[in-house]
């Protein structure tokens, strides 16, 4: 039965997003309707499946997991913002470095040696 509310499911949304570009003389906001409308039924028609329900539990873990961070403060995002563009500045310069010692040597020693 899962198997037919999926398909149910996939039908309906393709079903408006078909409208949606099959009644393109209509206004936009009630082709967007339409498009809604669709997404919203076959997501609603989805959801009494056994693939919705493991959706809505995973969501609702999800969110009980997600009351458990300890977001950084402002200081600590800005702290830390300023050593990674610092350490970002230090490490091109030091590539910047290696990448002029690397054409020095070999273009303008080691090729001149072979003529």
């Amino acid at each position: 039965m899962d198997v037919a509310k999926l398909t149910l499911a996939l039908i309906v949304i393709a079903a408006g997003v078909v409208a949606y570009y099959w009644f393109n003389d209509l206004a936009t906001w009630q082709r967007l309707f339409i498009l809604l409308g669709g997404l919203l039924v076959g997501g609603a028609i989805g959801f009494f499946t056994r693939a919705g329900q493991s959706l809505r539990n995973f969501l609702a873990e999800s969110q009980f997991e997600l009351r458990k961070v300890v977001w950084p403060t402002r200081q600590e995002t800005m702290q830390t913002t300023l050593v990674i563009i610092v350490v970002v500045i230090i490490l091109s310069l030091l590539l910047g470095l290696i990448d002029l010692f690397l054409k020095w040597a070999i273009l303008d020693h080691l090729l001149k040696l072979g003529r």
